[in-house]
């Protein structure tokens, strides 16, 4: 929305569609909020309008406590946008420039830091440091009010280079310590024990069709790194992550739409999740991976409008609004359980997948990287078993070419992929150009077109897939990706 006085109207109808798409502030109270903050609306001429909450934050505005703007469902623009900025902000909420800088985030977009820098102040009114400030003082809010560590250890977990700086950005974003903001929840919310985990609310936008995203994590879990319990309605999805500083395990529950649950913080609802980290460091990038793979951020009012209106698709997206299209929670892992299968995928985690310092139940390994597989000698007989109508195939794309795995020497479709991923020919990380990865993986011997698709459409989270030999209309554009899961779940039941 690039008109003010429609924005304003939002303002005015507290429209929570657009909650993270914008935010607005008051000239008069020096405070910044989400559209539909429940707060008085303050007149017109004392508004403005920001594309982040880093360029309120930068313009000396701070976060609203009645409707916390920062534990907002990112834009769904950059999910969708394949340009420099859509990649960038990707990478960013990945936590790349904590762990790179400016300089890792440049290199990796193909462009300069001072390219970077130009287009991301030119169109969301703040730089990388900026928007990677902003993150990481949400992270800290996080974990103040929800565990009991040291602040002083939330610092630097936080992504702060300083106490220092930790203590001045929670002042300026927050217009309080990092004490005072711990000590607004102590009364009313218990914090979490370091056997607990981290307690989370994993924001959505709009309705969330919970039971297809449980059903596909359910068909496709890998024993050893996933696991679905309890009946539908009520299942726990839990899986082991592979992450920068350590490792982690995390469990999100299903639940069904229930209108009485959303808040002023969460007006279109949220999945509870709880989160064991190795490595505190770690939570920002965990929590953008599950977003990502839940399809968190998606815009479901744009989808099923445009899907709505079509006449075959209309009675499917009444009989399931929200609908999503699931992505990964580790790329790399993705394409491989695509190309092998399910069956093979488990094959792989016993032989090759790092055991759990500390076993959680049924999840004992992390899914094996792609380093591993490229340097073994012999493989399980990962074999694929995918194609039309396996197991697998319908869910993980994989096709009917897609080989034979690490035994079958070096042009196994298997190994030839899990070198090219070590040695970075082929990239599939959060700002990686999405034709560029296709055009590596097309090169890539032994993989089919069908399930390098879905990759593009799991792994890269591309909303606008269609796999080859499927003929779907134009008028399906840019949520194609979403009009098949539809089609999908239509066939299933």
């Amino acid at each position: 929305m690039t008109d003010q006085d429609t924005q304003y109207e939002a303002v005015r109808s507290r429209d929570a569609r657009f909650d993270g798409e914008f935010f607005f502030a008051v000239e008069t109270t020096g405070i910044y909020c989400r559209p539909s903050c429940p707060a008085v609306t303050p007149k017109r001429r004392n508004v403005r309008f920001f594309a982040t909450a880093a360029a309120a934050q930068g313009s000396g505005f701070r976060a609203c406590r009645r409707c916390r703007p920062d534990a907002v469902p990112g834009s769904a623009d950059w999910n969708a946008r394949a340009d420099v900025v859509g990649r960038a902000m990707r990478l960013i909420g990945d936590g790349i420039v904590d762990r790179e800088g400016v300089t890792g985030l440049a290199a990796r977009l193909g462009y300069s830091a001072r390219q970077v820098q130009r287009q991301l102040t030119a169109e969301l009114g703040a730089g990388p440091v900026a928007l990677a400030r902003a993150q990481r003082a949400h992270t800290a809010r996080v974990l103040l009010q929800t565990t009991d560590l040291p602040v002083t250890e939330i610092a630097f977990a936080s992504g702060f280079a300083s106490v220092r700086q930790f203590n001045d950005t929670v002042r300026t974003v927050y217009a309080t310590t990092p004490t005072e903001l711990r000590a607004a929840v102590r009364a009313t919310r218990r914090t979490a024990t370091p056997s607990a985990g981290i307690p989370l609310r994993l924001a959505h936008r709009g309705p969330y069709h919970a039971g297809a995203v449980f059903d596909l994590l359910r068909r496709e879990a890998v024993a050893g790194v996933e696991e679905v319990s309890g009946p539908p309605g009520a299942r726990t999805y839990r899986r082991t992550l592979r992450l920068p500083y350590g490792t982690g395990i995390v469990a999100v529950d299903e639940r069904a739409g229930d209108p009485g649950r959303a808040s002023a913080v969460h007006p279109g609802g949220w999945l509870d999740a709880r989160l064991h980290l190795t490595d505190p460091r770690d939570l920002t990038t965990a929590v953008q991976r599950l977003r990502r793979l839940l399809d968190l951020d998606s815009d479901p009012y744009a989808v099923d409008e445009r899907l709505g209106a079509d006449p075959r698709l209309a009675p499917l997206v009444a009989a399931r609004p929200g609908l999503r299209a699931p992505g990964a929670a580790d790329p790399e892992e993705y394409a491989v359980r695509a190309v092998v299968g399910r069956a093979a995928a488990e094959r792989l985690v016993r032989a090759y997948g790092k055991a759990l310092d500390a076993p959680c139940g049924t999840l004992t390994h992390l899914f094996p990287e792609p380093a591993v597989l490229a340097q073994s000698e012999s493989g399980p007989g990962a074999e694929s078993e995918s194609g039309p109508g396996s197991e697998a195939g319908s869910e993980s794309g994989s096709g009917p070419d897609s080989g034979a795995g690490l035994g079958s020497g070096s042009e196994g479709p298997l190994r030839v992929l899990a070198t090219a991923l070590a040695d970075g020919t082929v990239r599939l990380d959060p700002g990686v150009d999405r034709d560029d990865a296709q055009e590596a993986l097309l090169a890539l011997p032994g993989l089919d077109a069908r399930t390098i698709a879905e990759i593009r459409a799991r792994a890269l989270g591309d909303p606008d897939v269609v796999p080859p030999g499927v003929d779907v209309p134009d008028s399906w554009r840019p949520w194609r990706t979403y009009a098949l899961h539809h089609l999908r779940a239509a066939e299933e039941r």
